[in-house]
């Protein structure tokens, strides 16, 4: 069984979309059509009928869920350094000047993992540069106008601001690197939950634009620093038991009783995605692994011999159909005029698709639980 792939050259696909060169053939003739239509303008009313149209043509060329899930998170991280471009021009041709010292953006979420489905907001932070504190006020003005700048550029590019503000327009999400690695160690010190959870929201990051060794230094003193941090780590493993799968005390199919829009919906981001990706970012976390990416994690872990091959290609196999049926209702959501959003009906899955749903979430929720055990052994 051989889990580790090469990268695949669909990738590259994304790196200048407005000059992709493609051969014409039968096999690229979707693509062709959808880039000949690239939109010039970076607004929701042009940018996401292309990008839903770019996922429809990737279906009708037979790419799996899992793919088109890091094709769209490339398109979005295109858009990300297209706004950012775009501020910095505007920001120079008002008399704000070049940056005032280097600087990294970074996604953090289903986003730094290259895991985004059709309706991801926005969630991103800022590391500046280390600089006298003489000039704080100077740099920090410069970079928080950058970051609204950008931000809005995207919210207007249909990717949302977020709700619950982790944004780098915003103080918490926006330091030089010295105090990051501060506020890390502050986070990670003991045992709040609250701390517990704003880190879980930031250790999935990656660069998208500027200086990518500043998120590098980042990343590697975290790997040093949070093996380590064991109340913290106790903390963050008993948070899986406030994300259950969707499964009830009998391992059948329960649907979301909580916020559901009706009786059969089933939130499966939240109750199957979401335990997934936490417990294999908390594994990663505890032996040190820097990937950020949830299949890239799991082939970490089976170098690292915490994994066998096999419990990591179920896993593996357990998220892509996950996305699978999630990209599909949220197709069938935008198809009827609704938003896409983390709703399964279980009324419209075949009993095929329910039975193989179910042994999905029964792995899952066994990986939770075994992981659980090393915290309470």
């Amino acid at each position: 069984m051989q889990i580790l792939t090469r990268s695949s050259p669909w990738r590259r696909l994304l790196d200048n979309p407005q000059r992709l060169q493609i051969n014409p053939s039968i096999l690229l003739a979707p693509l062709q059509e959808v880039f000949a239509d690239f939109p010039e303008q970076l607004d929701a009313q042009e940018i996401k009928p292309w990008q839903l149209a770019f996922v429809k043509a990737l279906q009708q060329m037979d790419i799996p869920a899992w793919r088109i899930s890091q094709l769209i998170s490339d398109h979005n991280d295109w858009l990300y350094k297209e706004t950012i471009t775009k501020s910095l021009a505007e920001m120079q041709a008002n008399g704000w000047g070049e940056p005032p010292v280097d600087f990294c953006i970074l996604q953090l979420g289903s986003a730094a993992r290259h895991e985004s489905l059709l309706r991801p907001d926005q969630d991103n932070a800022m590391i500046i540069e280390d600089f006298p504190v003489t000039r704080y006020l100077e740099i920090d003005t410069w970079m928080q106008h950058l970051s609204e700048e950008f931000t809005q550029r995207l919210d207007v590019a249909g990717i949302p601001l977020c709700k619950g503000h982790v944004m780098a327009r915003w103080p918490l999400w926006r330091k030089p690197a010295s105090e990051w690695m501060e506020q890390m160690r502050l986070w990670t010190a003991g045992r709040s939950v609250k701390k517990v959870q704003l880190s879980n929201i930031f250790l999935d990051f990656n660069p998208v634009y500027g200086n990518a060794e500043l998120a590098k230094k980042l990343q590697e003193e975290l790997s040093q620093l949070l093996p380590k941090a064991q109340g913290f780590l106790n903390i963050m493993g008993s948070l899986l038991d406030d994300i259950p799968v969707a499964l009830d005390s009998f391992d059948r199919l329960q649907a979301s009783g909580k916020d559901a829009p009706h009786t059969h919906a089933l939130n499966l981001k939240q109750q199957g995605l979401l335990p997934l990706q936490s417990s294999v970012r908390l594994l990663s976390i505890m032996q040190g692994v820097r990937a950020v990416g949830t299949r890239e994690r799991l082939v970490a872990l089976v170098t690292r011999q915490v994994l066998s091959p096999e419990e990591a290609e179920d896993l593996t196999q357990a998220l892509n159909h996950l996305q699978e049926i999630l990209l599909t209702a949220q197709l069938e959501s935008l198809d009827s005029g609704r938003l896409a959003d983390s709703w399964v009906d279980l009324q419209q899955l075949t009993e095929r698709q329910k039975q193989l749903l179910r042994i999905d979430l029964k792995l899952i929720k066994s990986f939770v639980r075994q992981l659980r055990k090393k915290f309470t052994d």
